[in-house]
């Protein structure tokens, strides 16, 4: 069943639908590492890349955006806002992760917004070559059984984070959240973030975040850099609070 409905990709006009090459591919998406030549041809020529602006929306809840999509640079929010006008981040998205399978799975709108923080540039596959790969590849396969096993901690995490922990440990578990090597593969302990980013993926304003991030460095757990976080000790990160 195709649905796609086109509103949240008339957005932006900046495409490029080059052919990505074998090894551009390997580079930008881990899980294309496990997979044989044929299906390596088939991922590139379903592929395409855009690009977006600081602050744009990529999709918001609703939209029938009918693309499996990666990170290839900047940094994304995925969240929602409720009837009341109440925010809640669900994750951070860096460069290398990939997102959305679920709602290709179930051929359904997505239930979620996604929104650039800064200037970002995506992959983006298509659905016929999705299911292609889901049905006759088999290393595509044990990829998405990690990928959403992963994915649905991660959401468990932040929801148990956002109701029993101060704004310090939000920071810290939002943090070393991004630090998970099969949602955020090939990641250095530098990230390259900023205050407002992660004020942002916390649920709280940039002030907050600096003076959450002043006592996470003072308690030896990361250190603050010039545009981003270096991470001293990411187990005391992903324990913070308990």
């Amino acid at each position: 069943m195709h649905f796609y409905c086109g509103a949240a990709w008339e957005r932006s006009a900046t495409v490029d639908a080059i052919m990505i090459a074998a090894e551009y591919l390997k580079r930008i998406a881990a899980w294309s590492r496990e997979l044989n030549d044929r299906e390596i041809e088939v991922a590139r020529a379903g592929i395409v890349e855009k690009s977006y602006r600081a602050d744009e929306f990529i999709f918001m809840r609703g939209d029938c955006f009918d693309y499996w999509t990666g990170i290839v640079t900047g940094l994304a929010r995925m969240g929602t806002v409720s009837s009341g006008g109440k925010a809640a981040s669900f994750a951070g998205l860096t460069a290398g992760a990939w997102f959305g399978e679920g709602s290709m799975l179930k051929t359904e709108p997505r239930r979620y917004d996604v929104v650039a923080l800064r200037d970002t540039r995506l992959a983006l596959m298509d659905r016929n070559t999705f299911f292609w790969l889901f049905e006759n590849s088999v290393g595509f396969n044990r990829f998405l059984v990690r990928q959403l096993n992963e994915r649905l901690g991660q959401f468990i995490g932040a929801l148990e984070h956002g109701r029993t922990l101060d704004a310090t440990g939000r920071v810290a578990r939002s943090i070393a959240s991004l630090f998970n090597p099969i949602l955020y593969p090939d990641l250095t302990r530098h990230l390259e973030i900023t205050q407002e980013e992660i004020g942002a993926l916390s649920g709280i304003s940039r002030q907050n975040a600096n003076q959450c991030l002043k006592r996470l460095e003072k308690e030896g757990l990361l250190r603050l850099e010039y545009g981003g976080v270096t991470i001293i000790d990411l187990d005391r990160l992903r324990d913070y609070g308990e």
